[in-house]
């Protein structure tokens, strides 16, 4: 375990507040959560690039969504457990954990929400760029969580392998190595159980449910990135995180010890609490499941939905002459409970309503453009062509692009050319309003023509010269002087 990766050195200054500083502690857990909000960064503007959002927009949400989400974990935390604050400075101390993964979602949600509503952008299409960011959060997360040793599991049975109890066990620190205690939290709640003495070096060997819990957000993205290529409708990407997490959380909650997590006030044997909620997930998973167009396989799933709520009843069933398991829902799984079943409910009208109307399913309606503007998709996500009727409304977007590239029918076109037929019509009568004009020109070239029949005779001209007799009678007088 390492939860501090490296020490800043500084030069011992004596500060009011904190006192004398000779370093600066970096935590792990601080480092990965830093690390997730700038991996969530390029994902979620990558994605909401592809899908035709606005950049400018998005950004801005996404740094009002982190912040709300690290406020919302923070306060879900403190509410379950309000024994580890005792001033309010304490709430912002988050290096050594203290965040609850389903506050960080609330907080988040009704913040993009709520900014989303102000700039008149609808919620789903940024739900669902958004969320694969919270699942590669909670694979780099957890890592840190793992690394500083909070919300570690069960004791493990003495038949789990030796790798998976190495895994699980947790040191000893030596006094003064961290100043929340000395030693990894699952070392000091086994020692004040009575489960390890004080001078053990390690914890009993745990369920190592950081590790779970951060392979579920790596197989959550993978499904969710691939979704995205046979997406039907906005808020598919989003409703399957929702779901998938709720179940996933549930039951990773099953197996974790750390009494920080906070129950709620609903209690009872876990045969038929446990495998009651389980009962209801599977019913849930049945609407999910109708994306399947394959009715064989869909049905040999939703069957196979139920073997964990069977499951569930056998293994918690008492033995002869047993108490049976009285169990409490922890926060956590109350709330899994709740969104997970809402996830399923939505998902079902969503879908219907993306079947009678494919193409306004995946309209953005972004301010200023038409009601039912779609994403062109990308060249990978095109989907394929199908050999079943069923098929047809399953591939949104292959439908849109055809429906954009033919002419539109005959049908549609003889309307507007009968239309056009009575203006031709309109225009005969103004032909017919233009002969009385020519005919009252011709009575006016009848009065010219006789003035105009003979032509007129030339106006008198100058008189044409006599033929030259002789010099002129100027001359004359001129050749007289001379003789």
């Amino acid at each position: 375990m390492h939860p501090i990766l490296f020490r800043i050195p500084m030069p011992g200054w004596d500060l009011p507040i904190f006192g004398k500083v000779d370093s600066i502690p970096i935590y792990s857990y601080g480092v990965m959560l830093g690390l997730s909000l700038v991996v969530g960064w390029y994902l979620t503007l990558g994605l909401a690039k592809r899908d035709g959002l606005p950049r400018d927009t998005m950004a801005n949400n996404y740094v009002i969504t982190a912040i709300s989400a690290v406020l919302g974990s923070r306060v879900l935390y403190v509410i379950t457990d309000p024994g580890k604050f005792q001033s309010f400075g304490d709430f912002f101390s988050f290096r050594t954990g203290g965040l609850v993964a389903y506050g960080g979602f609330l907080g988040g949600y009704l913040a993009s929400w709520a900014y989303l509503r102000w700039k008149k952008l609808r919620l789903l299409p940024w739900a669902d760029v958004a969320v694969p960011s919270l699942a590669s959060g909670l694979f780099v997360t957890r890592i840190g969580c793992y690394l500083y040793g909070c919300d570690f599991g069960r004791p493990l049975g003495e038949g789990a392998p030796g790798w998976l109890k190495t895994a699980g066990t947790f040191p000893h620190w030596p006094a003064g190595f961290v100043p929340e205690g000395e030693g990894s939290p699952a070392w000091i709640q086994h020692v004040n159980d009575g489960l390890v003495d004080a001078g053990a070096d390690s914890s009993l060997p745990v369920h190592p449910t950081q590790i779970y819990e951060s392979l579920v957000g790596l197989g959550l993205l993978v499904i969710l990135l691939l979704a995205r290529r046979r997406q039907r409708f906005r808020g598919q990407i989003f409703l399957y995180f929702t779901f998938g997490y709720a179940v996933c959380r549930f039951l990773l909650e099953l197996v974790r010890a750390d009494k920080e997590r906070g129950v709620v006030p609903i209690h009872g044997s876990g045969q038929w609490l446990v495998a009651g909620a389980l009962a209801l997930f599977a019913l849930g998973l049945t609407r999910i499941l109708a994306v399947i167009e394959r009715v064989a396989l869909r049905r040999a799933l939703s069957v196979l939905a139920f073997a964990p709520a069977v499951a569930a009843f056998f293994l918690y069933r008492p033995g002869a002459f047993v108490e049976a398991e009285i169990v409490s829902l922890s926060t956590s799984q109350f709330i899994a409970l709740l969104t997970g079943l809402a996830a399923a409910a939505a998902f079902a009208v969503f879908h219907k309503a993306a079947l009678a109307h494919p193409e306004s399913a995946m309209a953005l309606a972004l301010p200023g453009g038409p009601a039912t503007e779609v994403a062109v998709p990308e060249p990978g996500r095109v989907p394929r062509a199908s050999d079943r009727d069923a098929r047809v409304a399953a591939r949104t977007r292959a439908r849109i692009e055809a429906a954009r590239a033919l002419p539109p029918p005959e049908d549609e076109v003889a309307p507007k050319d009968e239309a056009i037929a009575p203006k031709d019509e309109e225009i005969a009568p103004k032909d017919e309003e233009i002969a009385p004009k020519d005919e009252e020109v011709a009575p006016k070239d009848e009065e010219v023509a006789p003035e105009v029949s003979a032509p007129a005779e030339p106006p008198p001209g100058p008189p044409e010269p006599a033929p030259h007799a002789g010099p002129t009678p100027k001359r004359k007088r001129r050749h007289k002087r001379r003789g």
